[in-house]
Order: C-alpha cells, then sequence, then structure tokens
C-alpha cells in the first residue's frame, strides 16, 4: 500500500441531534440569531447557527483541549454517572438531548 500525505479522511456523516431548551435558551438563541443578521447583513436560522456556535465554544474552552489530548479517546476517561436518574449538576434540568 502506498504512502500518502494525506491521511484517510475521518467520517463526516452528520449526526442529528434532538434538544430540548428553556423558554429563556430558545429567546437567547433567537437574539442572537438578529443580533447575527445585524453584523452581517445575512439571515441564519437558529438552527445553521448552533453547530457553529457549539465548535466555537469548543474550541476556546482550555479545560477540554487539554483532557482531550490527554486522553484522546471517543468516550471521556472519567464518565459522570448518573444516580437514581438525576442529571449532573452541570446540565441544566430543563434541557435533554437525544441523538437519533
Amino acid at each position: 500500500m502506498p504512502e500518502l500525505k494525506l491521511a484517510k479522511l475521518p467520517d463526516r456523516t452528520p449526526v442529528r441531534i434532538t434538544v430540548t431548551l428553556s423558554p429563556e435558551l430558545n429567546q437567547a438563541l433567537r437574539q442572537y440569531a438578529g443580533l447575527y443578521r445585524a453584523a452581517y447583513g445575512q439571515a441564519e436560522s437558529v438552527v445553521e447557527l448552533i453547530p457553529f456556535m457549539l465548535g466555537a465554544f469548543l474550541d476556546s474552552d482550555k479545560g477540554f483541549a487539554k483532557a482531550r489530548k490527554e486522553s484522546p479517546l471517543d468516550e471521556p476517561a472519567d464518565p459522570v454517572r448518573r444516580r437514581r436518574g438525576r442529571q449532573p449538576a452541570s446540565e441544566p434540568p430543563s434541557s435533554a438531548i437525544r441523538e437519533e
């Protein structure tokens, strides 16, 4: 097999995730989309903005980058264990995320 400079491309299959938001967060996202339109002269839906917002957040999180570098596994090094059906304190109780 030949050696190529370009590594094998990563999986690029989109993943659909359904998220339930609090009314306050939904309103804030709509306001952000309005400010985005005012700043750039182009309207983008909240649905289109969210993946880029999440990417920017993760890219700017130094603690996450360090942990990811130390343990580059797909799964977190120390997964949060849910007890008695409760969500971890870091998640707001009004959010629910489900992969489809």
